[in-house]
């Protein structure tokens, strides 16, 4: 069978808050087949255990945001780029410890979060991996911004942009991502956040991108970017804009068999999409694998190859 999968091991790591700009150390540990995705708040006492569930997403502000259960008060903030490094690496079960209401930016992309769980190791568990199927097309909108999820035995992302900005579109608007055929650590997992010069002073005073910098952001003036190094992809905007929505979508406790399209979604927008499946009955099912040839190529393939 297509079995679950964890961490072989603890592993830490220490950084800073995108937004709060407050000292954060994170430490992933392995969990039970079944347990699923947990955060869990170790600076509170007694400690609080979130789970990852897409109606645990209570903030979509600049980043996806998870609340306890018992308590909405108790949050974990900036939880996309973690999520989308578990699901690129296709882990299902992982306990991850934080001692602050926010992940670690590291980088501002997901490749820091793949390298930790990859120095952890990865094992399959005597338990079948379970996937949720989409069964037929629900869409949301927002204006000129929509997101979709469509029917697909596999799981592919296409993704279209539109800033207005000089600096990005000069670069590559639209991706097309099929996970049949692309490496996740290898095409996406680098591309990293981005902000405008013009918006720190707007965005600080809200509370809000405290703990960013040119070294866990790609930072853009009126006209260009800022950053010496320049882009590690030739279209680094639209595929952060992906991997933002791979973590999204992981929200929803299962990798999915779906085809997400979308034009200028966000965290908003991406966690109405799954609200709206999830709340449809006849448009979902879950599903596994007998056997590992039976599944699509992006799951059934050795995770090393992720």
């Amino acid at each position: 069978m297509l079995r679950q999968r964890t961490i072989r091991q603890r592993v830490s790591t220490t950084g800073v808050g995108l937004h709060s700009g407050q000292r954060v150390e994170l430490s992933l540990r392995p969990a039970a087949a079944g347990t699923g995705i947990v955060f869990r708040r170790t600076d509170l006492d007694p400690p609080v255990d979130i789970p990852v569930r897409a109606v645990q997403v209570t903030d979509t502000r600049m980043a996806s945001t998870l609340s306890a259960p018992e308590d909405a008060s108790v949050r974990v903030a900036t939880v996309e780029h973690l999520m989308s490094a578990l699901a690129g690496l296709g882990v299902d079960n992982l306990f991850i410890d934080v001692t602050a209401p926010e992940i670690p930016i590291l980088d501002g992309s997901a490749a820091s979060f793949v390298f930790l769980v990859q120095s952890a190791g990865i094992a399959e568990q005597a338990a079948p991996k379970r996937f949720i199927r989409v069964k037929r097309l629900v869409e949301v909108r927002d204006g000129d911004k929509w997101a979709r999820l469509e029917p697909h035995e596999g799981f592919l992302l296409d993704f279209s942009i539109d800033f207005g900005h000089p600096a990005i579109d000069a670069t590559g608007q639209h991706v097309h991502i099929d996970f049949a055929e692309t490496s996740f650590v290898r095409d996406i997992a680098r591309a990293r956040t981005f902000g405008f010069v013009q918006d720190v002073e707007m965005l600080r005073a809200a509370g809000l991108a405290q703990g960013g910098s040119f070294e866990n952001a790609i930072v853009m003036d009126e006209y260009r970017i800022l950053n010496d190094d320049g882009l590690r992809y030739d279209d680094e905007f639209a595929r952060h804009k992906v991997l933002d929505a791979i973590g999204d979508l992981y929200c929803v406790g299962h990798p999915m068999l779906a085809a997400y399209r979308a034009h200028k979604s966000g965290h908003a927008l991406n966690n109405r999409l799954l609200r709206s499946l999830l709340s449809q009955a006849d448009a979902w099912e879950y599903t596994r694998f007998s056997q590992p040839r039976e599944a699509p190529a992006v799951f059934a393939r050795d995770w090393r190859l992720a």
